[in-house]
């Protein structure tokens, strides 16, 4: 199926190409065997790779082996599975046919893919998996005496209007290049060039050319239609994307953790176990967020880079977030917490050494004869860079609880990371030459999905902060941390 999907758009420009042509015979004679044997010869291999492909459930890992003419085995140990997560595209889901994924955390992704299993053995498998794992119970193997989950508590949900409001906010500017290019590409189907204002005053003028009359206030409707119809395109796009990938979102809290299933035509359920969670991230828009509407993600083991975060709520309020906060054993900031902020030192570093950076430009600029660009541009320089500084040492914070870290960063798109000190893989203290003349730090932390840094910290405060946080990594082993908190959940 996937192999299948792959050939769709080569065929369609192939078929394309030889219209154009104006030669129909030839598509018939050539064109359309051609398509067919191609279509028959990956049937045939995908299915002689689907028989080759095979999985064994251990007594202390899962052994998949897969190849046609070479043939390949791999091994992950139970320890070392994550998560479980399943997956089900448009096509397999109409057989009733799910993709399990096992995730390991490591840089390369999911180590193992089982491509495509009904989806009643996906179920079982997964939570067989997690009870070899997490209990060690051999005696599973057979699948049949696998406990009932108790009853699923539902944390979040999101309505259809929820998801289409959630879809205005998501408007695309990419997706209206790409369309833009698109028509570029095919504006020989249409009888006027598609970029000439003037061939669309005329086909909007209509009998009598009403609209070619009125002037500069016909250039003005033409950029305002013009205008309207990028806008409606990428809201519609923004909607049609949202719609696809959160239609029937629902979050609930089960025995196995948090439980996330959402998709239209690619529907996806994955379970995020909360005693793996390390971090979470409160994230808002620059609009959303003069709404309310803010997005929460699960920083875990199982993500293996920034972008692999867990997103358990993606738009809602802060009252619905709070909940869902809580049951990960996470508290939001009090009142009473004590905040604080980079160095002015750091920030007036920034500002100078973008200053700078335009005065070269500036100078460049006046060597070849623009001197109104060389004066131009540090005066316009200097007002961003200090303004994007001030905002900067405005907005961003960051504290340290008994339990947890803090950290507020951007003014534009703001966001906010809570991590668990006890859970951190590490701490660093990162001085560049400047820094070490000007006396501060930038103290990154460990995680194993993205990164969690505070940056400009006055040096003797970056080293209390490594003490801290070293203090309570070492006070508990991080194995232990996830043993004892997957017995309490």
């Amino acid at each position: 199926m996937s192999l299948l999907s792959q050939l769709v758009f080569p065929i369609l420009l192939g078929g394309f190409a030889i219209l154009d042509e104006g030669d129909f015979d030839d598509v018939v004679t050539y064109f359309v065997p051609l398509v067919l044997a191609v279509v028959g010869a990956n049937i045939l291999f995908a299915y002689l790779r689907w028989r080759r492909l095979t999985y064994t459930v251990g007594e202390a890992d899962i052994r998949v082996e897969s190849g046609v003419l070479s043939r390949s085995a791999r091994s992950v140990p139970y320890e070392r599975i994550q998560d479980v997560s399943l997956e089900q595209k448009p096509i397999p889901r109409l057989f009733g046919l799910v993709e399990v994924k096992f995730e390991t955390g490591a840089g390369g992704g999911d180590d193992i893919a089982l491509t495509y299993l009904p989806a009643s053995e996906g179920e079982r498998l997964r939570e067989l998996v997690r009870s070899l794992r997490e209990e060690g119970a051999v005696a599973q193997v057979g699948g049949d005496n696998l406990a009932p989950a108790e009853q699923a508590q539902v944390l979040f949900a999101m309505s259809p209007k929820r998801v289409v409001t959630f879809g205005l906010f998501e408007f695309s500017l990419a997706i209206v290049a790409v369309l833009g290019g698109l028509a570029q590409q095919f504006d020989v189907l249409l009888p006027f060039e598609i970029w000439d204002w003037r061939a669309w005053r005329e086909q909007l003028a209509g009998p009598g050319q009403w609209l070619a009359g009125l002037g500069s206030l016909a250039q003005a409707i033409g950029i305002m239609v013009a205008f309207g119809s990028l806008l409606l395109v990428g809201v519609a796009t923004g909607v049609t994307r949202t719609a696809l990938r959160e239609w029937g979102f629902r979050l609930e809290r089960s025995d196995k953790g948090l439980r996330r299933r959402r998709g239209l035509l690619t529907r996806t359920d994955l379970v995020m176990p909360v005693h793996r969670v390390q971090a979470l991230r409160i994230g808002t828009g620059l609009v959303r967020r003069l709404f309310g509407w803010h997005s929460l993600k699960l920083v875990s083991l199982a993500s293996d880079s920034g972008s692999a975060n867990h997103e358990a709520v993606p738009f809602a309020q802060m009252e619905e977030i709070a909940p869902v906060v809580a049951e990960t054993g996470f508290t939001l900031p009090g009142d009473g917490i004590e905040w604080h902020r980079a160095m002015p030192a750091y920030r007036i570093d920034g500002f100078l050494l973008g200053l700078a950076a335009m005065s070269a430009i500036a100078i460049g600029a006046a060597l070849l004869g623009r001197a109104d660009l060389a004066l131009l541009l540090p005066l316009l320089g200097g007002l961003w860079f200090g303004t994007h500084e001030y905002l900067r040492w405005r907005w961003d914070l960051h504290a340290i609880g008994p339990s947890q870290l803090y950290v507020r960063h951007g003014w534009f798109a703001p966001s906010l990371a809570i991590a668990a000190r006890e859970k951190l893989q590490s701490v660093e203290i990162v001085r560049n030459p400047l820094a070490r003349l000007r006396g501060y730090a930038d103290v990154h932390f460990g995680l194993a999905g993205g990164r969690l840094r505070m940056r400009g910290v006055a040096l003797a405060d970056a080293w209390r902060i490594r003490e801290a946080v070293l203090e309570s990594m070492a006070e508990q082993d991080f194995s232990d941390v996830i043993e004892s908190r997957a017995v309490r959940d």
